[in-house]
């Protein structure tokens, strides 16, 4: 049971569910204690100890259906019960036609292990002869659709195909009966090996097709996504986003031991003659985290903006001090937006307020200095993210100049690619003379980058 759990957290983390080492542990414990034999209350006593929210609840519900639900053996048709009739008639009326049951029965005796059991019909048998080969086979290893056939033939091998092969063809020459039934036998037992694997790909092989899939989203441009794939880099970014809040929400202690404070050690000992009973240990000091965002939303960067929201509402579950700001022709604050509402409800709300319109970096520069300039502090990192194309309007380079020297860091991520920074409307080189950092954010992978490197820089 230990071995077919394993199998089954690896199945359940292939479907999302996140299940650490501790978590597989208390599962274990708990199938000890209620055992086996009752499938529902196992069910729920896996269920009760590894599902930590609803989808994960809906998730490792059906995974659990799909891993121990097996596929049956299809035993083919019995003969037909007039030649069935016939054959006993046959038998009563001739002698020698027994002596020939009776060898064929000494004949079928002979035969291999899988024969015999195909022969005599035992379905039990021949389930645990399946899941022994399975197992023999690596079946848990398959990974991508191209590998059914290999598994395929692995487990069949495992089987016995081809000894089951020569006793059809011995069969052919003493008992053409028997012979038609094991051929007959071996079709259906192609086709629950096919089940099978087919079974195995969906449990297993979904693991490594999210993370092929993600890896092509991750350094796929977001703003040529096709529509079937918007969703696919929303829950990628949700998931980027949990992955920020789990390396940087918690506060870390961190102290230069080794470096030892000479004169606080010497002070702190001065009452025991400078013998060193108490030791002091230099520290570095680091600056409470402060973030400024200010985010485009304007229609030549909408869809990208969609998933810069989304990374900045994160933020707000990092870093204690965010103040957000979206602007397309005019800005607003969106913190309390962002911070009081799910993600795609605030992205809705924001969007409807100033998205989608022509974007004018001046006046919108312009609105954050009369308004909220104040919110800049030496200790504040201003993240501006956009495309820097201000529809050939005054760019007021001169207030994000202020606003640089006014901020600890300021940092511009644009989506567009650097080939395309100076040309048209886009006033991107003059904008990145008063920033101290000018990153391309064409991709989920970049964004992460620029995000987790901003964010590190507190730690």
């Amino acid at each position: 049971m230990r071995d077919t759990l394993h199998r089954f957290f690896r199945a359940a983390r292939g479907a999302g569910v996140r299940i650490s080492p501790a978590e597989s542990i208390d599962a274990m414990r708990a199938v000890a204690e209620v055992g086996p034999s009752d499938r529902g209350i196992l069910r729920d006593a896996l269920l009760l100890t590894l599902a930590k929210s609803g989808d994960d609840k809906a998730a490792l519900g059906a995974c659990f259906d799909t891993f121990f639900t097996h596929p049956d053996f299809e035993q083919p048709p019995a003969a037909n019960d007039d030649d069935a009739e016939n054959a006993d008639e046959g038998a009563s009326e001739s002698g020698a036609e027994t002596a020939e049951g009776a060898a064929s029965g000494q004949a079928s005796a002979e035969l291999g292990a899988l024969a015999q059991m195909l022969l005599a019909q035992d379905r039990a048998a021949i389930a645990a002869a399946l899941s022994n080969a399975s197992n023999a086979a690596g079946l848990t290893d398959i990974r991508v659709f191209t590998q059914r056939g290999l598994f395929a033939s692995r487990v069949l091998e495992q089987l016995g195909i081809a000894q089951l092969r020569d006793d059809i063809d011995a069969l052919n020459a003493r008992n053409s009966a028997d012979a038609e039934r094991l051929a007959a036998a071996l079709g259906s037992l192609r086709e629950t090996v096919s089940e099978m694997v087919a079974q195995a790909l969906l449990l297993y092989g979904r693991e490594e097709k999210e993370a092929l899939r993600n890896e092509i989203l991750r350094n796929a441009p977001m703003a040529r996504l096709e529509q079937r794939q918007i969703e696919q880099m929303r829950a990628l970014i949700r998931n980027i986003a949990r992955r920020l809040r789990e390396r940087f929400s918690k506060p870390r202690k961190r102290q230069r031991r080794g470096h030892l404070d000479v004169r606080r050690t010497i002070r702190r000992n001065a009452a025991w003659g400078g013998i060193p009973f108490m030791t002091a240990w230099k520290r570095r000091h680091r600056d409470k985290p402060k973030i400024v965002a200010i985010c485009d939303v304007s229609g030549s960067v909408a869809q990208v903006s969609d998933f810069f929201l989304l990374l900045i509402h994160s933020l707000h579950e990092v870093v204690s001090d965010v103040r957000s700001f979206a602007f397309s022709g005019n800005l607003i604050e969106v913190s309390e937006v962002l911070e009081k509402n799910k993600p795609e409800e605030a992205m809705k709300q924001i969007m409807s307020s100033v998205g989608y319109g022509s974007s004018d970096y001046g006046r919108s520069f312009v609105d954050f200095e009369k308004g909220f300039m104040s919110a800049i502090t030496p200790q504040t990192t201003v993240i501006v993210l956009g495309d820097a194309r201000s529809n050939n309007l005054d760019p007021r380079a001169d207030i994000l100049r202020r606003i640089g020297e006014r901020s600890k860091r300021l940092v511009w991520l644009n989506p567009e690619g650097r080939m395309a920074w100076g040309f048209g409307d886009s006033e991107m080189p003059r904008y990145a003379t008063f920033c101290n950092v000018v990153r391309q954010c064409a991709t989920a992978q970049q964004l992460e980058r620029a995000v987790a490197d901003i964010v590190a820089t507190y730690q």
